[in-house]
């Protein structure tokens, strides 16, 4: 029966519900190591349950399956866990939570104190007549279930009497007849279990846990103060009641666990029961005893019940309760049912279920440990990871069971080098930072110069007489002057009002086939075009471009040498050149010339000093 349950959309992967399971049936093999149950070793002692931060473990339900047997046309009886009187310190009087349960719907309440009784007559006959062989007595269905499965070499050692729930399912079918469903109410979680294993008038149709209760009589809005006092259907149990205390049944059975004579050791709580069930596989002969095992300390503490703690006082509500219970008891009505149910057949076969796993070889756990920063030598154990030793957590390493990050001093080792490299990390990242930050100052402080030039060239540009424009490798304008914008006439003009020096505008658009081209010959061969004369729209420009950056950026300059400042200029910039050719070619024939070049100077000499007189 799958009893344990994980919502992995609420698993913080803490991996504790895996370190407080005793026999390891919830492993992290699941999708990204998240927690799984192997429902075949699962031993349904409830230990994941309250360990989980999340609440992402919880156990199967039968409040579903309970309410539609209410609705049935069955008749239905609740068989009440004695441990109910320590359950409910909120209820004044125990007859009411009585009545409070037949107001869900149950047609019969009894309390399983009287299966105690007959379960512990069984128990007086078998250990009170000892023929030679030690037994774990069967009561508790977690520890049944962990011998079955880890131990089936001591199942023939657990004593062949079934538990007080499925006695009191016999009883109240004798009583009220074997088509009865049958509902059991109390603190046990592998009753859950127990209850599919039987057949017939022993069988157990529904369990609810007190919490389950607690949630019926607050959906059905039952509380104390609305329903009157109602006591338990007969037959009516006697020490019974004392069962959610460990020595209860050794009590109920008038067993002698005195510690002198005493044939009869009760045993209780998560470690002790598998420390004694290990004890008594090795060496039950030694011991000479037989042992009343419970799993949880007392049912008063089942993983059933709404609280755990408070045992003490738990212990004392029972006792209190048995002792009120005891005051107007009829012994003698209970001495003939005794002997009526007694005819029921309370025995039962155990039967062996094991699921241990192959266990690693020596070698194989030994590499284990050393990667674990264990020394296979050194005994000592913290056993912080749920396992009893280091050795037992590196043999279910190996097994597959376990994880390495289970292990506390593993983990912290872990972590601490992490945060070391983490350390490490950062130190080196603080002073690549610092590098960065001296970086992003020079590259401010260039940019800063950058933009100083930029602005310096874009004025510059802005007042030079010449039209004058700059692109990209795309023909696209960055940046054009107005006497650029002048030169191309009035439609220029306007764009250059909605986007200022017709930035993103392309060239090929603006010029002609015969400009724009020499613009590309220098975006191509990276090579500067001088004073070439062109003709535009009636004009003759003299055009200049220059590689600004190779194969991506150029600047052209046009000057109209129609405009007679320019005409004169370029005429006065002409007649310098012709003098500084006719200089070289004076310099070769000075000696045979002579005076004829110095008058050849005086008269370009002359022309220049006509034309500038002109444009003064």
């Amino acid at each position: 029966m799958k009893i344990i349950q994980i919502d992995h959309d609420r698993c913080n992967r803490s991996y504790a519900c895996i370190r407080a399971c005793p026999v390891k049936s919830i492993t992290a093999s699941g999708k990204n190591g998240m927690p799984e149950v192997n429902h075949a070793r699962c031993i349904g002692c409830g230990s994941c349950l309250t360990v989980c931060a999340t609440s992402a473990v919880s156990h199967f339900s039968d409040m579903e399956n309970t309410i539609a047997l209410l609705e049935s046309k069955h008749k239905v009886a609740a068989i009440v866990d004695p441990t109910i009187s320590g359950e409910f310190p909120d209820i004044t009087d125990y007859r009411k939570f009585v009545e409070m349960i037949r107001t869900l719907g149950f047609d019969f309440v009894n309390e399983v104190s009287f299966g105690v009784d007959l379960v512990a007559k069984k128990y007086n006959d078998l250990l009170s007549n000892f023929k030679g062989k030690y037994y774990l007595m069967s009561n508790c269905p977690s520890m049944v279930s962990y011998v079955e499965k880890f131990f089936p070499e001591l199942t023939e050692n657990l004593s062949p009497i079934i538990t007080p729930m499925t006695a009191s399912a016999k009883v109240v079918r004798k009583a009220f007849g074997k088509e009865l469903k049958v509902v059991f109410i109390g603190p046990c979680l592998s009753a859950k279990h127990e209850a599919k294993l039987h057949k017939g008038t022993g069988r157990v149709d529904a369990v609810l846990t007190f919490k389950e209760l607690r949630s019926l009589f607050t959906r059905f809005k039952i509380k104390e103060a609305k329903v009157e006092y109602s006591d338990f259907d007969k037959p009516i149990g006697y020490l019974g009641s004392l069962f959610p205390i460990s020595k209860g049944i050794v009590y109920a059975a008038k067993l002698d666990d005195s510690l002198f004579d005493g044939k009869v050791i009760t045993v209780e709580g998560k470690n002790n029961m598998l420390d004694l069930v290990e004890e008594f596989n090795k060496q039950a002969e030694f011991l000479k005893k037989h042992f009343n095992v419970f799993y949880h300390g007392g049912c008063i503490v089942g993983p059933g019940t709404t609280d755990q703690s408070n045992k003490f006082l738990r212990r004392t509500m029972v006792v209190d309760y048995v002792h009120k219970r005891l005051k107007d008891f009829d012994q003698e009505q209970w001495e003939k049912d005794m002997k009526e149910y007694l005819e029921l057949n309370l025995a039962r076969t155990l039967v062996k279920d094991d699921q241990r796993l192959p266990q690693p070889g020596n070698e194989q756990v030994e590499e284990i440990l050393k990667s674990l920063g264990k020394k296979p030598e050194h005994s000592a154990s913290c056993t912080a990871c749920g396992f009893r030793s280091c050795h037992d957590f590196a043999a279910s390493i190996a097994q597959g069971l376990s994880r390495p990050e289970m292990c506390l001093n593993y983990s912290i080792k872990n972590k601490q080098d992490y945060i070391k490299t983490l350390k490490n990390n950062n130190e080196k990242l603080k002073k690549q930072q610092e590098g960065l930050l001296e970086k992003e100052k020079s590259l401010l402080e260039e940019n800063q110069k950058l933009k100083q030039q930029s602005d310096t060239t874009s004025a510059l540009l802005k007042n030079l007489p010449s039209a004058a424009v700059i692109v990209d490798d795309k023909l696209k304008v960055i940046e054009s002057n107005d006497s650029f914008i002048k030169v191309l006439g009035e439609d220029a003009v306007m764009i250059n009002e909605v986007i200022p020096g017709l930035a993103g505008a392309d060239l090929k658009t603006l010029l002609p086939y015969n400009l724009y081209n020499l613009f590309t010959y220098v975006l191509e061969n990276d090579k500067n075009i001088v004073g070439k004369d062109v003709e535009y729209d009636d004009r003759l420009l003299n055009v200049s471009i220059y590689s600004l950056k190779p194969n991506k950026i150029v600047g052209g300059v046009f000057r109209d040498m129609y405009v007679a400042e320019v005409r004169q200029e370029e005429i006065i910039n002409r007649v310098n050149e012709v003098i500084d050719e006719n200089l070289k070619m004076v310099q070769q024939i000075a000696f045979s010339l002579g005076e004829g070049a110095s008058t050849t100077e005086k008269m370009l000499n002359s022309i220049i000093e006509t034309y500038q007189r002109k444009k003064k």
